[in-house]
């Protein structure tokens, strides 16, 4: 079906209530988009929908307007702790967004609450919440509801819990999460794009789903569109070296517009964030990536209120996030997955609207531009070369030298792009072997290479390092800087012991510390945050010890069975979630 359509609302087979007709009217939603009209009859008739259709097509409506529906045509109504719905969404800012559609709808059903469950709040803090104000429809990211079912607010009822899975890679979460929910539901998931991961997440979650595939108007039913029609979509071919140059000199020609600028790091995008901030003069540039933690709702609602601004970004931007009014998705970085390319360039050209999108490609990589379109369905076509480009990249190593803070963004931006683009999906075209560091180190302005297992044993004569010694660039931050100081003289007293590298192996290639170390935090936070008292945990080492050795046959079943003992608590949470036999709506 095309991703156009003249129906009205009053056209469903459905009949809607008079306050979501309303709402509809106040908001200007006076025609139905085509994922819409197929969606909302087959959820209000109990069926399982699994949609797939371009970015910016109205898949939130086509399950809020569900949601709202059927809980009200509910014949015995929610209790206040009883949940009727839950929404599973990737990001906090799409949770957020996805969070102030529904309060535009419920605001007219004062009987209906809503909470939302996201990363960057106290966790305590939401359980609280929830004990005191309850909550009918639940809108949450994978990690912070597994952690809710992990604490076990008290009163979580999930007797009549449907989920609207919305995008891929929380697999295990996801999985998780719908082991805890009824086996009577109503289920949707909506997608920009199919992958194994999603087919996986169908068979397991949906029963018997109808499937709903939305295709650009004008696209042959045998190559369907991913992208939006109405979307330019350009790409470019500049050297490393030329890359920031040639981005500066865009965004300085269109500093009137929207634009998103997508990194591969988070590191990329503190380093070049700041750096555009000094070079795009009397424009607004915000920078936002998965590590900053409190500041993102906000810096998020910010750019969202802008008339024309910049927006760095990392992929944690890429899905399902509505921005008004982006011009321009420009990507410096080709994403890790073909799919993301598709979810990034979907920021523009929303709901029938016109927009532009721009990727940056070495010589090496422009076999891409092939595979984007066999694999993706998205055609690119070559932009002009981009006029009154200046070198930029002296004012950059100005920065790092006056400011050991930039210093170290641009040493860390240098690695991580590295081991990211060795970590690349389409390893046939992004390979490290072919990059050529030290027009890559120009690029990034670097004052000197830094000393990573991917350099050692090469010479680049084409690179020149500056002469000025960099252990003495100072931080601007005077406390920052006494505190180097500090470390520096402790450090000369007694000699920190030598690092141990994995012999001849890159850092890309190497477990990641980062990854490790978060493991056991989440670990220890487990440990912290559990309900289960050391006598408890006794048991349940027992319990596997036992297990472990009736699975290699030190122990027969017979003594397995006499010596197991049962957690009492574990058995309690299984007793409650075997008790839900009622579904939200029923077969």
């Amino acid at each position: 079906m095309d991703n156009t359509t003249d129906s009205t609302w009053d056209s469903l087979p459905v009949k809607l209530n008079e306050g979501i007709l309303q709402t509809l009217e106040e908001l200007k939603f006076t025609h139905m988009t085509p994922v819409q009209s197929a969606c909302i009859p087959l959820f209000m008739s109990n069926k399982d929908v699994a949609a797939e259709a371009v970015t910016g097509s109205g898949k939130t409506l086509a399950f809020v307007i569900p949601i709202i529906e059927l809980l009200l045509k509910r014949e015995e109504k929610l209790k206040k702790m009883q949940v009727g719905a839950l929404v599973i969404t990737p990001t906090r800012e799409l949770a957020l967004q996805i969070s102030e559609v529904m309060e535009q709808f419920i605001h007219k059903f004062p009987q209906f609450t809503q909470i939302l469950l996201i990363g960057g709040t106290n966790p305590i803090e939401d359980v609280e919440k929830f004990k005191d104000q309850g909550a009918n429809i639940v809108i949450a990211t994978p990690g912070r509801l597994e952690d809710m079912f992990r604490r076990k607010a008290d009163g979580l009822d999930l007797a009549s819990a449907a989920d609207r899975l919305l995008d891929m890679g929380f697999e295990a979460s996801l999985n998780t999460i719908l082991s805890y929910l009824p086996k009577q539901r109503r289920t949707g998931l909506f997608s920009a794009t199919q992958t194994q991961e999603l087919e996986k997440l169908v068979r397991a979650g949906l029963r018997n789903p109808v499937r709903i595939t939305v295709k650009e108007k004008g696209v042959a039913a045998t190559a369907i569109q991913k992208t939006p029609a109405r979307l330019s979509n350009y790409y470019t071919i500049c050297k490393s070296e030329d890359k920031f140059n040639n981005l500066v000199a865009f965004l300085r020609q269109h500093k009137h517009e929207k634009q998103l600028v997508f990194f591969s790091t988070c590191a990329c995008v503190e380093y070049y964030g700041r750096a555009l901030e000094t070079l795009v003069k009397k424009v607004t540039v915000h920078c936002i990536h998965g590590k900053m933690k409190h500041k993102r709702n906000k810096i998020f609602a910010d750019f969202r209120a802008l008339k024309s601004g910049i927006l760095v970004c990392t992929d944690v931007m890429a899905r399902g996030i509505d921005i008004p009014d982006v011009n321009w998705v420009l990507q410096y970085d080709p994403p890790s997955s073909a799919s993301a390319f598709v979810h990034r360039c979907g920021r523009t050209a929303r709901i029938g609207n016109q927009g532009n999108a721009l990727v940056f490609l070495l010589p090496m990589e422009e076999t891409y531009v092939n595979f984007l379109s066999i694999n993706q369905k998205c055609p690119l076509q070559k932009m002009p070369p981009i006029g009154d480009v200046v070198d930029v990249l002296p004012k950059v190593k100005a920065m790092s030298l006056a400011d050991r803070a930039m210093f170290d963004r641009g040493m860390r931006a240098f690695v991580s792009y590295v081991q990211a683009y060795a970590k690349h999906e389409c390893s046939l075209i992004f390979r490290i072997k072919d990059l050529d560091f030290a027009s890559l180190a120009r690029g990034f302005a670097l004052l000197r290479l830094p000393k990573m297992p991917e350099l050692r044993g090469k010479t680049f004569p084409d690179f020149t390092e500056t002469t000025v010694d960099t252990e003495t660039i100072r931080y601007k931050d005077k406390n920052r800087e006494k505190q180097r100081r500090k470390m520096l003289q402790e450090k000369d007293k007694t000699p920190l012991p030598k690092k141990n590298f994995t012999k001849n192996k890159a850092w890309s290639k190497q477990k990641n510390k980062k990854e490790r170390r978060k493991k056991m935090s989440a670990k220890r936070k487990h440990d912290e945050g559990s309900d289960v008292d050391d006598e408890d945990m006794n048991e349940l080492l027992n319990d596997t010890r036992l297990l472990k050795k009736l699975k290699k046959g030190q122990i027969s079943e017979e003594d397995f069975e006499k010596q197991i003992t049962i957690n009492t608590k574990t058995l309690r949470l299984k007793m409650s979630l075997s008790s839900i036999t009622e579904g939200l709506f029923g077969e």
